[in-house]
């Protein structure tokens, strides 16, 4: 209707798109004549090292969670304390950042106030100790894959918990899914030989305390505009979490601690501590090479390799049928939840401009395009590289091509 009504408008728009489609063969033939020929063989080297990533990925969150279980149970290593284990962890991950942060200065600390620390970081930090306390003490009671099922309750626990902090509306198509996943679980749990109401309930209450930490950690850093890398992440939250941790450690593990007969194997929680650091880095690797879609099927992929290796693994742990059957129909809700959250970001991205909007941003990429071909430009290609970092601002759909989908249906309503 726009167009109909504003034929000079319609006109500008036409000629910018026609400015544009001559700049985009200039491109072509500069980036052809800067070596265009190795375009193939880095795309696949790109490729190469995106499935590295996920693989090591992969690796290490099932063997940590395999290692985990073999430190605790009392079957193997027989170190009953899942707090001190998760203590051993932060303070770890905290010395190992403190070094890159304070001594090596591999990055540089942000600016951290005491109100920030108090709003922010304190509570995130809490709910974190929390879920890695439950959870971990959860192996305690049930096998691995009994609680990779239960895993499958995660996105439940994010939208109740998204929804009762207002960062999420209740949607009935979300919710039929979620009512799915729950369903999923119970018939899992119903098949599950060695069921154990207690370690369920700490798994599930891990599961919540997780859920409400990743809304939490939206609600507050995004409001405080604050970014967080890895290294700066545990810098600040994993020794505010090995307090709180230190609490329930005094009064439930030390006295048990005192009176047991304890091998502590150093060599032992040096390498479970070295593999849950690197397990953090590598979700921060994968994260930044892939996309929320890719994260997902991954890690759909690790828990089905998960299950089968801890049968293997731990002989004591047994798959029913109607285990299967429970985790079919979760991973089925689970999917669907995927989808609808995907579909949301891409009607998100592809919401269209208005019209003053369009132009001016199409006047702004031929401004760009054209410092790029610009003879005495200093930058050369250079320029336009760091121009194209934007596009990894869009996980799901990079922006140019968000982009030339906005000019497609520019073009098309102008005719």
């Amino acid at each position: 209707m726009l167009y109909q009504t504003s034929g000079q408008i319609c006109c500008e728009s036409y000629i910018l798109l026609g400015r544009r489609l001559k700049l985009f063969r200039a491109k072509d033939r500069v980036v052809s004549a800067c070596g265009g020929k190795k375009d193939g063989k880095m795309i696949n080297k790109s490729l190469l090292l995106t499935y590295l990533y996920l693989l090591i990925y992969i690796t290490l969150s099932s063997g940590v969670i395999l290692y985990n279980k073999w430190v605790l149970s009392p079957k193997y290593f027989n170190f009953p304390f899942p707090i001190t284990l998760t203590m051993i962890h932060m303070g770890f991950s905290g010395a190992v950042a403190f070094l890159l942060v304070r001594v090596f200065k591999v990055v540089s600390p942000v600016k951290m106030t005491f109100e920030i620390y108090s709003t922010c970081v304190i509570p995130i930090s809490a709910f974190f100790a929390s879920s890695l306390w439950f959870g971990n003490t959860a192996y305690l009671h049930i096998s691995v894959a009994f609680i990779q099922m239960l895993k499958a309750l995660m996105p439940v626990a994010t939208f109740l918990m998204a929804v009762l902090c207002g960062t999420d509306k209740l949607r009935w198509d979300v919710f039929s899914n979620m009512l799915l996943v729950s369903v999923g679980v119970v018939v899992s749990s119903y098949g599950e030989i060695h069921f154990n109401v207690v370690g369920t309930v700490y798994q599930v209450t891990g599961i919540f305390a997780e859920a409400l930490r990743l809304v939490l950690t939206q609600v507050l850093l995004q409001k405080k505009g604050l970014t967080l890398n890895p290294i700066t992440s545990l810098y600040y939250i994993a020794p505010c979490s090995f307090m709180f941790l230190f609490v329930p450690w005094y009064f439930l593990e030390k006295p048990g601690m005192e009176v047991s007969q304890i091998q502590f194997n150093f060599w032992i929680f040096f390498s479970n501590a070295i593999c849950a650091l690197a397990l953090n880095f590598s979700i921060f690797l994968v994260i930044g090479r892939t996309g929320a879609v890719t994260i997902r099927v991954a890690g759909v992929l690790k828990d089905w390799i998960l299950i089968a290796l801890s049968t293997v693994v731990f002989p004591e742990s047994t798959i029913t049928g109607l285990n299967i059957i429970g985790y079919a129909i979760a991973l089925c809700g689970v999917v669907m939840y995927n989808y609808l959250k995907v579909k949301d970001v891409r009607a998100s991205q592809l919401a269209p401009d208005s019209l003053p909007e369009r132009i001016a941003k199409d006047w702004m990429l031929e401004k760009k395009l054209s410092d790029l071909l610009t003879p005495d430009s200093s930058d050369g290609v250079t320029s336009s590289a760091s121009e194209l970092k934007l596009d990894e601002e869009a996980p799901l759909i990079p922006s140019s091509r968000l982009s030339y989908i906005g000019r497609s249906q520019l073009g098309g309503q102008g005719s």
